[in-house]
């Protein structure tokens, strides 16, 4: 067990500040004990948490451990000049190119920055479609290394053919067949119906639920409408994909009023990605009728939530219905997907030890004018996942991160060389 001693607990919840020392259960299903009693952390080791604050740790709600690689390759052959030309000419081309190797540093690299950010669970969204065997537990294996938490699916898609779509659904079902996780789907434009039908069947044999990306660009409304004649949510409601208290939808910009109506009604669950979306040109999200179920993602852009939710916050002044609190909801909503859905590794004893020395009085009442305009990733300084210390003064504690970094350099030599083949 662990004792953080000293520091000051904000309760994520209700943000109410205490001083106490931290008695935290390591395990899947351990939880946290707030307690001035010396004997009942005899044993345990104790972390000095003086002039510190302690408030459960981060997740992410939609990430991309294929694009970890990326950072610096060189131009792509074409330069895009839309956002079907960016998939093509750069996300689509590096996801074929990555294989084993490039798909576990990938995952590796991100794992690491997650929980160098405080974040110690994280839903991604994969795609490797010359690797499709073997990619999730490759990830899976990098995650549980590092001592991050996961919940991952399989990017399935038509636009390799059907083939390699049939790959992805056999990867999807030996996966959830072991492990918990979500039925992967690209978007609607890169869906056909059969795809579509199967991926459903295979949420409700497995009790899961689907991860898609909805309407990111205005194209994606377009092909749904001249190829199925309707809109992209009205055509996944067809197949059954709101169904599932598990789905996810991501992005979700474009929609009409009767989408955010079905959705709203629904079980499902939206995740917004800000800064993905100013760097992709492609809109900006409005939350207004979509209801309460939203959370926030990265998209694979970075690691940090903080950042996140600071930038889906201004990015909100003149495009959104966004304030104080309900920023804070939606940095905190991923913990409230995985808890009603019953998603083990994000419980109570998963906390985060801030280095935050505030210039004026920080309390309950003020707490989100310091989370939105003194918060950042760089006064994390111990991160505890599943009650166990997976950074520690700013250092990982459970795999060499100077050796990964090495590996992944040479990885990405190897992975942008073969994209310039492609």
């Amino acid at each position: 067990m662990l004792l953080l001693k000293n520091g000051t607990f904000i309760n994520w919840e209700n943000l109410e500040f205490i001083q106490a020392d931290i008695l935290v259960e390591p395990g899947p299903f351990g939880g946290i004990f707030l307690t001035n009693n010396p004997d009942l952390a005899r044993h345990a080791t104790e972390i000095d948490c003086t002039g510190k604050f302690i408030t459960k740790s981060f997740a992410c709600g939609h990430h991309h451990v294929y694009s970890a690689l990326a950072r610096g390759m060189g131009a792509p052959k074409k330069n895009p000049v839309n956002f079907l030309e960016i998939l093509q000419y750069v996300w689509w081309t590096l996801d074929k190119a990555l294989d084993l190797p490039s798909i576990r540093s990938s995952a590796l690299v991100t794992a690491m920055a997650c929980a160098k950010n405080g974040v110690t669970f994280v839903i991604d969204h994969h795609a490797s479609p010359f690797a499709v065997q073997g990619s999730l537990e490759a990830i899976n294996q990098a995650f549980t290394e590092v001592g991050v938490g996961h919940l991952l699916c399989y990017e399935i898609s038509d636009r390799d053919g059907a083939e390699i779509a049939h790959k992805g659904l056999t990867e999807t079902a030996q996966y959830l067949s072991q492990n918990p996780g979500l039925v992967g789907l690209h978007a609607s434009f890169t869906v056909g119906d059969e795809t579509l039908n199967h991926a459903v069947a295979l949420a409700e044999k497995t009790k899961s639920g689907i991860h898609v990306h909805v309407a990111e660009d205005l194209s994606d409304q377009e092909h749904c409408q001249e190829t199925y004649h309707k809109r992209v949510v009205e055509r996944f409601a067809d197949a059954g994909v709101l169904n599932f208290p598990k789905t996810i939808l991501g992005h979700c910009l474009h929609l009409s009023q009767q989408e955010k109506e079905l959705i709203h009604a629904s079980p499902v669950w939206v995740v917004q990605n800000t800064e993905s979306n100013l760097n992709n040109k492609v809109g900006f999200f409005n939350s207004e009728g979509l209801g309460e179920n939203i959370m926030l993602g990265t998209d694979g852009m970075h690691s940090d939530m903080i950042r996140s939710a600071q930038n889906a916050f201004f990015a909100g002044h003149l495009h959104d219905t966004i304030d104080y609190s309900s920023t804070y909801h939606r940095f905190r909503n991923v913990h409230h997907y995985l808890q009603k859905n019953n998603f083990n590794g994000d419980g109570d004893n998963n906390l985060v030890v801030l280095d935050y020395d505030p210039p004026t009085p920080f309390n309950q009442g003020n707490f989100a004018g310091h989370f939105l305009f003194g918060w950042e990733s760089g006064h994390v300084e111990h991160v505890i996942s599943e009650g166990a210390l997976i950074v520690q003064s700013g250092e990982l504690t459970r795999v060499n991160e100077k050796e990964i970094l090495k590996e992944s350099t040479f990885q990405a030599q190897m992975l942008w060389k073969r994209m310039s083949q492609l």
